[in-house]
């Protein structure tokens, strides 16, 4: 008896909504065994892990202000994922985004003007979207692979970053740290409560899921790169630019990833350092899948992953767990949900195996290779 993959005539649509929901809790098991493996409580572990960080509206804000750069990613990731544009490259247009924001906050250092933080933010933008369009002008031009170009561009712009602020950006008052002078109060981003960190990015953040929905919905473009996603040869008959398409997806995760970039210089950090990310560029390739590429799901799931680095934190606070806890329950969640992609469209089909003879050659057939086929 052997097993074989069939895929579905139809897959259920139910089944791929829910999916995440059963990736979720597929994932609180594992979670819950590493823990007992461990020597933990289990059920206590999850609960400091999944319940303690929000447990107040200072966990709550902090969970929102980590969801908005995850969800402003991941719904810029999505419209090129949709069109099968790869882009995983948004972690280095995230750091481009932060020094496009930071050069325009040094180059007018001492300015008070209303002007100054939405031309940071602009730059900011600017500055991913720069970044994204090497790999999208080497696949359109030379037909390179944008996976590989958009994740070994990661490493190039962490390599600026840090030759910036170990140079001609480091505060030469800041005792030989590597980071930036302090932005002034008018290159900061409005907080909602001064009791908080929670600033104004969480409203953008829903501002570009409702922007990316009318688009997918509604525009005719978006209907064009739906259709070069789902039915590529259709497209390419129905005379859809296939270049067009990788321009924009490419583009459009370069614009959320350089914004979500500014917002944290402005925001939370109000400066640049080292540590800008800590990963928000790779976790929202999850919150993309996890979110089922609509941008309302994207919501809903970043505010997931987003639990998972408050989750990590409270981990290591309570538990003594190192950092890597975090990973680990991103990698099992999203291991989940390919495992259940997978049963999704295909589905086990039992069969015995058959040995087949070979049929006889004749004696004036050779078969072996000419030389060069050697």
């Amino acid at each position: 008896m052997m097993l074989r993959l069939e895929p579905r005539p139809e897959p259920s649509r139910l089944a791929v909504w829910l999916s995440p929901l059963a990736a979720l809790l597929a994932t609180l098991v594992i979670g819950a065994a590493v823990f007992a493996w461990l020597g933990f409580d289990p059920w206590q572990a999850l609960f400091v892990f999944f319940v303690t960080p929000v447990n107040s509206w200072y966990g709550v804000s902090e969970l929102l202000l980590k969801a908005a750069p995850l969800i402003l990613i991941a719904n810029g990731l999505a419209l090129g994922f949709r069109a099968n544009v790869w882009n995983i490259g948004a972690e280095g247009q995230l750091i481009l985004g932060a020094l496009g924001a930071t050069g325009i906050a040094l180059a007018f250092d001492g300015v008070e003007a209303y002007w100054l933080l939405p031309l940071m933010l602009v730059c900011g933008t600017l500055g991913g979207m720069a970044w994204a369009a090497i790999p999208a002008f080497l696949r359109t031009r030379f037909r390179t692979n944008e996976i590989l170009v958009s994740l070994m561009l990661v490493y190039i712009a962490g390599y600026l970053l840090s030759f910036l602020i170990h140079g001609p950006w480091r505060d030469p008052e800041g005792y030989n740290f590597p980071e930036s002078k302090l932005f002034s109060a008018s290159a900061l981003l409005p907080i909602v409560s001064d009791e908080v960190r929670l600033n104004i990015s969480i409203f953008f953040a829903l501002g570009v899921a409702l922007l990316c929905w009318f688009f997918i919905k509604k525009s005719w473009l978006g209907f064009q790169m739906r259709v070069a996603g789902l039915a590529p040869t259709a497209a390419l008959y129905a005379g859809i630019p296939a270049n067009r398409t990788v321009w924009i997806g490419l583009l459009a995760g370069g614009a959320g990833a350089g914004l979500a970039g500014a917002c944290e210089v402005v925001g939370p950090l109000g400066q640049l350092t080292a540590s800008v990310s800590p990963g928000y560029g790779f976790a929202a390739i999850i919150v993309a899948f996890v979110g089922r590429l609509h941008p309302i799901g994207i919501v809903f799931s970043g505010l997931l992953l987003s639990l998972l680095y408050l989750g990590g934190e409270s981990a290591q606070i309570h538990l003594g767990l190192p950092s890597a806890v975090t990973g680990l329950f991103q990698g099992a969640l999203l291991f989940v949900l390919l495992g259940a992609d997978v049963f999704i469209r295909y589905r086990l089909r039992f069969f015995r195996s058959a040995t087949v003879e070979a049929p006889s050659l004749p004696e004036s057939v050779n078969p072996t290779l000419p030389a060069s086929h050697h």
